[in-house]
């Protein structure tokens, strides 16, 4: 067993390649100035003073400024049309978020479901715990399915 020494560092196997290190003396290839020209403002510790000193002061000032937070209870709703719930369930099927989900046609974090009318229902089917538009409510209930 080697012992671990700054000679012998290297990133492991299938890890990311690391920058080369800058100010090791003159022997590492990027050394004294570290690879930052000389002298002036950009040659300096903190010398760079972002977006601002490239006369777009103003452009950073006009953008809008992402405050607050996103809450999760308020998540989009998934939106399903009728011509899927044709193609993937049978007569009878129970219609719920869970079903949805596991069928594919909405993402597991979806908090809530709404279905959409767009073309005739051709099954009947059990529509339980989704939002409905009003034409796939009169479709659903017209081919005979229920709505719970």
């Amino acid at each position: 067993m080697t012992l671990l020494s700054l000679s012998n560092l290297k990133p492991s196997r299938g890890s990311k390649q690391y920058p080369k290190r800058v100010g090791r003396g003159n022997a590492s290839g990027k050394g004294t100035t570290a690879g930052r020209g000389t002298k002036g403002q950009k040659a300096r510790t903190g010398g760079r003073k972002g977006i601002k000193v490239m006369g777009l002061r103003r452009l950073v000032l006009q953008t809008p400024k992402l405050r607050g937070f996103k809450s999760i209870s308020k998540a989009a709703v998934a939106l399903v049309g009728l011509e899927k719930l044709n193609e993937v369930f049978r007569s009878g099927d129970v219609i719920s978020r869970k079903t949805l989900s596991s069928k594919g046609l909405i993402p597991a974090s979806a908090t809530q479901v709404k279905i959409l009318g767009g073309v005739e229902l051709k099954k009947k089917l059990i529509v339980v715990g989704c939002l409905l538009s009003a034409p796939a409510k009169e479709k659903i209930l017209a081919a005979g399915g229920e709505v719970r």
